[in-house]
């Protein structure tokens, strides 16, 4: 029997989002839906990434809950605002990632080293899985250069929101930036303004095109 469509048609393409000091201001160990804000030009960006079609997902270190300062079942309450926040930008958010690891932490079972605590890809990776995602057109932003690595490590393009938020610069190949920008909404511009965005949507277009002839 032959495939319709090779696994590689049928993807799509991403933009990795990290929560705070990213997407929203820096709270430090916030679960507070209401302390939770767009950061600058945030609402902006979704609406162009929506857009242009990308499929949005939030990827978030959450070592809080291995430090003992809130549970994990608080996060249910963040992500049910992040939805929320999402759908009043016209955007849908299709899934948020957390870790709540961290090797230093004091709460079992998550007091220990992971494969999912940013910079190793393990939240991306997991998220491109379960929506089908082509991590190659893909991109990851974030304020840290472990959001990097990890963007970078999965095989994402990525973008470094310089905003003062890092402070230790430690520089390795996969710790430098496809893009360094002052926020968010440069970062949107940036992406659906690359040759790949342009040439995707180029090619689509062309294939309403061909469709609507062919009727």
């Amino acid at each position: 029997m032959k495939v319709a469509h090779s696994d590689a048609t049928m993807l799509k393409r991403a933009v990795f989002l990290d929560k705070d000091g990213t997407l929203l201001d820096d709270v430090p160990y916030n679960v507070n839906p209401a302390l939770m804000h767009f950061s600058r030009g945030a609402r902006e960006s979704l609406a162009l990434f929506g857009a242009h079609s990308f499929t949005l997902v939030v990827v978030s270190n959450q070592s809080g809950v291995a430090l003992g300062r809130f549970s994990y079942e608080a996060l249910t309450l963040v992500e049910l605002r992040l939805h929320e926040m999402f759908a009043a930008c016209g955007v849908m958010l299709a899934g948020a990632y957390w870790c709540p690891h961290h090797p230093n932490g004091v709460v079992a079972p998550h007091a220990v080293a992971c494969s999912c605590r940013k910079p190793e890809p393990g939240l991306v990776l997991k998220a491109a899985r379960e929506h089908a995602l082509d991590l190659r057109q893909s991109w990851f932003v974030g304020d840290i250069l472990d959001d990097i690595e990890a963007g970078a490590r999965a095989g994402c393009r990525t973008v470094l929101i310089d905003n003062g938020n890092e402070t230790q610069w430690r520089d390795a190949p996969l710790r430098r930036p496809t893009l360094r920008v002052p926020d968010l909404y440069r970062a949107a511009l940036a992406i659906v303004g690359s040759p790949r965005c342009k040439h995707r949507i180029a090619s689509r277009s062309s294939s309403l095109v061909s469709s609507e002839v062919q009727r």
